[in-house]
């Protein structure tokens, strides 16, 4: 997007009901996302921007505060019967979608089997579910085989994948096809005819939500209260324009500020750098395990002398240890089940010619090989930057493929060989809430053909999640997380590259911005 077009909206701003007590410009928050939206679709994918899109226009039965306190938001409440094998969840008064259909538990019901068919967590549940089926009209129920004490955690997921609620029709789509329309229940509509990938994502608030009428704003749990009449993503991809745009006031809200403008926005008065989320995100380095070269687990152990995490997140957030974790394993930095075992294969002595000596006694001959990656999100561009410095300097056979994100994001799917198209390795991150235990772990799956791009198959790893699940107690979850961690860096899923804290970056006279991710309720301009 071109700054003179950064003001193009303004005459439709005009058009979405402002409140008369409010100066104009008041009304309208813009922002400068991590990302362009290439997906509407957060179960089918993973990317973040998808599910902060998701975030605007979805709701879900539970939320979840940052203290991981679990709350009803579009549930009333439930019941728990059959030694919690029969759970009965009973829905709020007054939902309704953004086309004034109101939310029934027949759109629940396909919405979340939908979502169980893609998610971890979903897809554990799924396997102690015998049926989840609508009662009525405001009723939905679970019918398990056995209990299942993370019910409503599951249901009030964060991140990849929420179980965003959506209607019928929506629901009923193949998980693995995307959903092509965005209506939600959420507190904002997405706009469909301002819709433009590249260029403009703009949400109008949702003037028949109602939030839930108790609790606190945290995360996404309590009231979802939205102080803008409108919210437009600007996609500016030029780090300096946007920049530029923050300082004048013309944006409000830059998401992922690289290093180097964080310091420039640093001196200015009228702007704040403050974490995202308090917790790290992790860095990742993914090998496709369908083909050659790394579906040879020695060949994917032959990289690990030569990654350094410290390289990796200087190149996301700059030369700040403060600001990232060179010591990062499979779980998020900070948390209960986050710990050192089988580090020694990342903290012992780096060596690039090391690795090219494991390279060459695990067989490698020159295969060809292909890393993908984008040009235009923060994190993942930086890491890949890092990465394909790296491959050239071990000798691979390297095709280096660098596209905008959402192209990345296509390309990820493919499981054809090199040869046709396909891929060999990525970079990308993910939350904090992502990592924090098995659960929701997309990248620790060892599923297979139900795994997450890159389709490892380690069956220990799935066996130990299951077990997980069955803990007693937080000592017992902690010795499995252990042994998780010690198989994940033998078999190598990915490759841990680092956690860093995500900066953004707001005028400075925006409030109450809900910790976290990219949301906009509670957050609003004095």
């Amino acid at each position: 997007m071109k700054r003179r077009d950064l003001f193009a909206g303004a005459a439709a701003a005009t058009l979405a009901g402002p409140a008369l007590a409010q100066p104009a410009q008041n009304r309208v928050l813009k922002m400068v996302p991590q990302a362009n939206l290439t997906s509407l679709d957060p179960i089918w994918t993973t990317a973040n921007i998808t599910r902060n899109h998701g975030h605007m226009i979805y709701d879900t039965l539970y939320g979840v505060n940052a203290n991981f306190e679990i709350s009803p938001q579009m549930a009333a409440g439930h019941v728990v019967e059959d030694e919690g094998k029969l759970i009965t969840i009973t829905l709020r008064d007054g939902l309704k979608f953004h086309d004034g259909e109101p939310v029934r538990a027949s759109d629940v019901v396909p919405s979340l089997t939908r979502w169980m068919r893609r998610n971890p967590m979903g897809q554990k549940l799924a396997t102690v579910t015998d049926a989840v089926e609508v009662v009525d009209d405001k009723r939905l129920r679970f019918r398990l085989k056995r209990p299942f004490p993370l019910l409503f955690s599951a249901l009030a997921q964060v991140s990849n994948s929420p179980a965003f609620v959506m209607p019928e029709r929506l629901a009923k789509t193949d998980p693995f096809q995307q959903v092509r329309e965005a209506i939600g229940s959420g507190p904002f509509v997405f706009k469909a005819d301002e819709f433009n990938s590249g260029s403009r994502v703009v949400y109008t608030k949702f003037g028949d939500y109602v939030p839930v009428p108790n609790g606190t704003t945290s995360l996404t749990a309590g009231p979802k209260v939205v102080h803008f009449d409108r919210v437009e993503w600007n996609i500016i991809v030029d780090a300096a324009t946007s920049a530029a745009a923050l300082q004048t006031g013309e944006i409000d809200w830059y998401e992922q500020p690289p290093p180097e403008i964080q310091q420039l926005l640093k001196r200015n008065r009228q702007v704040k750098i403050e974490a995202i989320d308090p917790l790290p995100l992790t860095g990742i380095l993914r090998f496709n395990h369908l083909h050659p070269p790394f579906n040879d687990k020695k060949l994917r152990q032959a990289l690990l002398p030569a990654i350094t995490q410290a390289d990796f997140m200087a190149a996301v957030v700059g030369d700040e240890p403060q600001n990232y974790v060179a010591n990062c394993g499979i779980f998020t930095p900070g948390t209960p089940l986050a710990n050192d075992v089988g580090m020694s294969v990342l903290n012992g002595p780096r060596s690039i010619d090391r690795a090219k000596e494991l390279l060459r006694a695990a067989g490698y001959t020159n295969q060809p090989m292909r890393l993908i990656g984008p040009t235009d999100i923060l994190a993942p561009s930086a890491m890949t930057q890092v990465g394909a410095d790296l491959v050239r300097r071990l000798g691979l056979n390297a095709d280096i493929v660098l596209t905008d994100w959402g192209t990345t994001v296509q390309r990820r799917t493919s499981r054809e060989p090199v040869e046709r198209g396909g891929w060999s390795m990525l970079f990308t991150s993910f939350s904090s809430f992502d990592f924090v235990n098995p659960a929701a772990h997309f990248p620790l799956r060892g599923n297979g053909d139900g795994a997450w791009f890159g389709w490892p198959n380690i069956p220990r790893l799935e066996e130990l999640r299951d077990s997980w699940f069955d803990a007693p107690n937080l000592d017992a979850e902690k010795s499995i997380a252990r042994e998780m961690q010690t198989v994940a860096l033998d078999e190598l899923p990915y490759i841990p590259v680092g956690a860093y804290k995500s900066l953004t970056a707001l005028r400075s006279n925006l409030q109450d911005r809900v910790s976290g991710l990219a949301l906009f309720w509670g957050i609003r301009r004095v």
